[in-house]
C-alpha cells in the first residue's frame, strides 16, 4: 500500500529532474546551494538569522537594513572555570544501591543513587560572546530587498535599495583569517553613513584603543563554581574614502562609499585545566594580521579553505519545477504539497555545512547548537550530552566525506579519557575511565541532573566507539595506535564494573544504570549490553592491530560473551530492559536500545532476522513523529531497515515549517531543525540519514542505494564515503543503478552488494566471508525469542553481491548488467 501511495504521489506532483549525464558530468543549479530570502529577519526571531561560522568563530547574521546585528560566538565561552563534580559518598553506597535494584526496589535505589552519586554541579552553559550592532540612519524603507547564505561560498550576502542607491553587506567567518569579515558597499559615492556599537547580555567593558573598539566581558558564575573565561572582542574598519571616528563606546563611518569591518574574539582558554592566554594580545594580534589583506583576497582565501572539504560531496536528488523561484520559507511550506527533492538536497548540505563550521580541527566539538547560541543560559546549557546528541552530529562525518570534522570529537575523547579517570576510581573503584551523560567545556566526567536521566555509566562507551569507526573508514593504524589507549580504558572500565545478575548467574551486567532517558534506574539494560560489546570486542580486535597482547584480547573476548544477548519480547519487539517491560503503545522519542541497529552493527537484515524484525517492530510501536534529534535518528534506523520509503515519510516530517503558528514544526526558516527549540543534531541527522539511504558499509559489504525513496527515481551522488577507505560516485535511473565508480584510497577487496547485476573489468561474484575486515561485523550471540512473540519474518530483496581486488589511489567503474537483469 505503501508503494502504491507514494507511485501516486510521484504522478500527482510532476516532478521535473535534472538532467543526469553520469557520474563524471554531474551537475547543479547554481541556485540550489542557496538558502534565500526576499525579507530580512523579522521581529528579531533568531531562528531567522543566518549562520557562519570556521570552526571556532560564529556568528548569526540577521540582515535587517535599519539595524544590522551579528549575533557572535567563541567556541570556549562558557560559565565556571576548571571544576570536579565527583561525589565521594558513591563508592560505600554502590553495593546498597545494587542489592536495591536486583531485589525490585526502584524508588529506593532512586533515591539513594540521587543522594550518593550526584552534586549540586550539573553542568556549565555555553554562552554567547553578544552582539555587534550596525545602525543605519534612514534605512527603514527600503525596496528590492534579497538576502542569501550560500553554502559553497559560506559567505552571507543582503541587498537592498534606499532612495535610488543600492546597498550590498556580504559577511563570512574566515576559515584564513580567524575573524568575522563583513564589506559594506554603497552603490553612489559618498552614501554609506552608520555607526557601529556592542550589546551584550552580561557585565562588559567598552573602550577604544588605537583604531579598534574592543569590549572585555567574560562567563559568567554557575552552580557555585567562579566564571573563569576573559574574552575580548575587537572591532576595526578599513575604508578607501569617508571617514572613520571613534569613541570610547560607538565607532563612526560616514561619507563612504565601500569600507570592511574586521571582527576578533579571543579568550584566555587553553585547555580544561587552564585558563591563562592572554585574550587581548590574542585578538589584536589577529585582527592586525587580518586586516593586512585586501578583502577579495581574504574572500578568495576563505572559499578555498572552505570549499576544500565542502566540494568533496555532491548530490542531486532531482528538482521540482519552479521551486527555485520560492524563497526558503516557503520552499519548507510547501514541501508537503511539492516534495522537492531538491529542498531535501539542500537540508543535506545544510548539515555538512554547519558541521564544517562548528567543527574544525584544534578546536572544540559542536555541541548542542553547534557553535550558534544567543543565550547566557541556553536550553539545556547548550553543551554536550553524550547519550545521543554529541554523537548524533557527527554522523555525517566520515560518510559525507568531511573525516576532519571529527577530530575535535577524538579530542574531547581523550580528555575525557583523562579526566575520567578519577571519576572511575572515586565513585566505581574502577579501572579505566568513565563518562556519564552530560559534558562541557571543563571535562567533567560524572552524573549530573538525577539519576533517571543521568546516573548512565557508558557515555564514554560509547563516544569511543567513533575512534574505530574513523579506523574503519581510513584504515589509519597510526590513528588507531595513537587512540588505543583511549579504547582500552573504555574497556578496563566495563571489565572492573561488570557484576554477575543474581537470578541469571552467566550474564555479567551494569548495576546501576537506565536507558537513555527512559528510566527507571535499572541493571542489565540493552543498550548497555550493546554498548559492552562494542568496546570489549572491537578493542580486543584493535589490540590484536596494536599490541599483540593475546592474554588480554583473549580475557576482553570471554567477558563479551558472558553479556545477556538481546531478547525479541511477547510483542514480538526488541526489549529495551532485561525483562521484557516494553509498552507498545509508547511513543517516547528516545530508541536507545536500536543502537545496535544504528549507529551499531549488532542488527542485520542478512545476519540476525529475528533482531532485524524486531527492531523493526519496536520502530514502529514508537510513532513516526517525535523530537528534532529523535526524527534525525529514525530516518537512519528505517534506512538500515532498508525501507527508503518509510525513511522518507520521516524525512517529510522533519519537513515541516516551525514558527508561532506550528508548534510541531521542526525546521526553522534558516533551516535549524526544532526540537523544540533550536538543537543542531536533528540537522546532522537528516544528513546522515540520507546518506545512509543511498550507501552502506556496515555489513559485510559496500551496499550500493540500499534504502532509495520511491520519489528519488533519478539521481546522483559523489563523493560518499564506505568503511574500507573507499569513495563512491554513482548516477541511478529509473530507480536503478547505472554508474558506479569506486576510488580505493588504501586498497584491499571491495565486496560491492547492489540489488541489480553489475559488471566491470575484473568484477567477480562474491564467495565465503570478505577478506576485508574494516567491512567485516563481529558476530554477537544468539537472540532469545520470547514464546508469545509473533515473528512473521521480513520480506528482503534479492541481492548480488561481487568481490573486486584494489589497489591503493585506484579508481573502478561498474555499471548494470542489463543481460542479466
Amino acid at each position: 500500500m505503501m508503494r502504491l501511495m507514494v507511485a501516486k504521489l510521484f504522478t500527482i506532483i510532476g516532478i521535473v529532474k535534472l538532467s543526469i549525464f553520469g557520474y563524471a558530468a554531474y551537475g547543479q543549479h547554481k541556485s540550489s546551494l542557496k538558502l534565500w530570502y526576499d525579507q530580512p529577519v523579522v521581529d528579531q526571531i533568531w531562528e531567522q538569522a543566518l549562520p557562519i561560522g570556521n570552526g571556532r568563530l560564529g556568528a548569526m547574521v540577521y540582515g535587517i537594513p535599519e539595524r544590522e546585528e551579528l549575533q557572535l560566538n567563541e567556541e570556549t565561552i562558557y560559565a565556571g572555570g576548571p571544576y570536579r563534580n565527583d561525589n565521594p559518598n558513591a563508592l560505600n553506597a554502590l553495593p546498597q544501591i545494587q542489592q536495591l535494584i536486583f531485589a525490585g526496589k526502584t524508588e529506593e535505589a532512586d533515591r539513594l543513587t540521587n543522594q550518593s552519586f550526584f552534586t549540586k554541579t550539573h553542568g556549565m552553559p555555553y554562552q554567547t560572546a553578544g552582539s555587534v550592532i550596525l545602525n543605519f540612519p534612514d534605512h527603514k524603507h527600503y525596496q528590492h530587498y534579497y538576502r542569501e547564505l550560500d553554502l559553497e561560498k559560506a559567505v552571507v550576502r543582503s541587498r537592498y535599495t534606499v532612495e535610488g542607491v543600492t546597498y550590498t553587506r556580504q559577511v563570512f567567518s574566515s576559515f584564513a583569517d580567524d575573524v568575522i569579515v563583513m564589506e559594506i558597499t554603497a552603490s553612489k559615492k559618498g552614501a554609506l553613513n552608520f555607526d557601529l556599537e556592542y550589546a551584550n547580555p552580561s557585565e562588559c567593558k567598552v573602550y577604544k584603543s588605537g583604531q579598534s573598539l574592543i569590549l572585555e566581558g567574560s562567563g559568567t558564575s554557575h552552580e557555585g563554581i567562579e566564571g573563569k573565561i576573559r574574552y575580548q572582542k575587537h572591532t576595526a574598519v578599513k575604508n578607501k574614502d569617508g571617514r572613520v571616528t571613534l569613541t570610547d563606546n560607538k565607532l563612526t563611518v560616514s561619507g563612504a562609499t565601500s569600507v570592511v569591518i574586521y571582527m576578533a574574539v579571543a579568550t584566555n582558554f587553553v585547555n580544561y585545566k587552564t585558563v591563562d592566554q592572554n585574550a587581548g594580545v590574542k585578538a589584536a594580534s589577529t585582527l592586525a594580521l587580518a586586516q593586512k589583506k585586501a578583502f577579495q583576497t581574504a574572500l578568495k582565501q576563505h572559499i578555498a579553505m572552505y570549499s576544500k572539504q565542502f566540494a568533496r560531496f555532491k548530490l542531486d536528488l532531482g528538482q521540482t519545477a519552479g521551486q527555485e523561484n520560492l524563497t526558503t520559507t516557503k520552499r519548507i511550506e510547501s514541501f508537503k504539497t511539492t516534495q522537492d527533492p531538491a529542498l531535501v538536497a539542500l537540508l543535506v548540505q545544510f548539515g555538512r555545512y554547519l558541521l564544517i563550521c562548528s567543527s574544525q580541527p584544534g578546536g572544540q566539538p559542536a555541541n548542542l547548537q553547534g557553535i550558534w547560541n544567543r543565550s547566557m543560559n541556553p536550553p539545556w546549557d547548550s553543551k554536550y550530552t553524550v547519550n545521543i546528541n554529541t554523537e548524533m552530529n557527527y554522523w555525517p562525518a566520515e560518510v559525507t566525506n568531511l573525516s576532519e570534522t571529527h577530530e575535535p570529537l577524538f579530542q574531547l575523547i581523550k580528555e575525557l579519557s583523562e579526566s575520567g579517570r578519577e571519576t572511575a576510581r572515586v565513585l566505581y573503584g574502577a579501572d579505566g575511565w568513565v563518562t556519564h551523560h552530560n559534558t562541557d567545556l571543563w571535562r567533567v566526567t560524572s552524573p549530573i541532573d538525577f539519576a533517571a536521566a543521568g546516573m548512565w555509566p557508558t557515555g564514554g562507551t560509547w563516544l569511543t566507539q567513533h575512534l574505530w569507526e574513523h579506523y574503519l573508514y581510513t584504515g589509519d593504524q597510526k590513528f588507531l595506535t595513537e587512540v588505543y589507549p583511549v579504547m582500552k580504558g573504555a574497556a578496563d572500565f566495563i571489565l572492573s564494573i561488570l557484576i554477575a545478575h543474581p537470578k541469571h548467574k552467566d550474564w555479567l551486567v551494569i548495576a546501576p544504570s537506565i536507558s537513555p532517558e527512559h528510566g527507571p534506574i535499572s541493571t542489565g539494560i540493552t543498550m548497555d549490553n550493546q554498548l559492552a560489546f562494542d568496546i570489549l570486542t572491537r578493542t580486543a580486535l584493535a589490540s590484536e592491530i596494536v599490541d599483540q597482547d593475546a592474554a588480554y584480547k583473549a580475557k576482553l573476548i570471554k567477558t563479551a560473551r558472558k553479556l545477556p544477548p538481546m531478547q525479541v519480547g511477547r510483542y514480538a519487539q526488541l526489549q529495551e530492559w532485561l525483562e521484557d517491560l516494553d509498552d507498545p503503545k509508547s511513543d517516547h522519542r528516545h530508541v536507545s536500545h536500536l543502537y545496535g541497529l544504528y549507529p551499531g552493527n549488532q542488527i542485520s537484515a542478512y545476519r540476525t532476522p529475528q533482531l532485524f524484525e524486531a527492531a523493526a517492530n519496536s520502530l514502529q510501536y514508537r510513532g513516526d513523529f517525535a523530537t528534532g534529534w529523535s526524527i534525525g535518528w529514525k530516518i537512519n534506523l528505517w534506512a538500515r531497515l532498508l525501507n527508503g520509503n518509510k525513511a522518507y515519510q520521516i524525512i517529510d516530517n522533519m519537513l515541516t515549517l516551525a514558527n508561532h503558528k506550528n508548534p510541531d514544526g521542526r525546521t526553522y526558516p534558516n533551516m535549524f531543525t526544532a526540537h523544540p527549540p533550536f538543537q543542531i543534531d536533528g540537522n546532522f541527522g537528516l544528513s546522515a540519514g540520507v546518506a545512509e539511504m543511498l550507501l552502506q558499509s556496515h555489513d559485510g559489504a559496500v551496499h550500493v542505494l540500499p534504502a532509495l525513496s520511491e520519489l528519488w527515481r533519478d539521481g546522483a551522488v559523489s563523493g560518499i564515503v564506505a568503511r574500507g577507505g573507499f569513495t563512491v560516485d554513482m548516477n541511478w535511473k529509473d530507480g536503478q543503478i547505472r554508474n558506479i565508480a569506486v576510488t580505493s584510497k588504501i586498497g584491499g577487496n571491495l565486496r560491492l552488494r547492489s540489488y541489480w547485476p553489475l559488471k566491470g573489468k575484473g568484477l567477480k561474484r562474491a564467495a565465503g566471508e570478505n577478506e576485508n575486515s574494516l567491512l567485516n561485523p563481529i558476530a554477537g550471540k544468539e537472540a532469545l525469542v520470547s514464546s508469545q512473540a509473533t515473528l512473521k519474518g521480513k520480506y528482503l530483496r534479492p541481492i548480488f553481491e561481487y568481490d573486486m581486488a584494489t589497489q591503493r589511489g585506484e579508481k573502478y567503474d561498474f555499471v548494470l548488467d542489463p543481460q542479466l537483469f
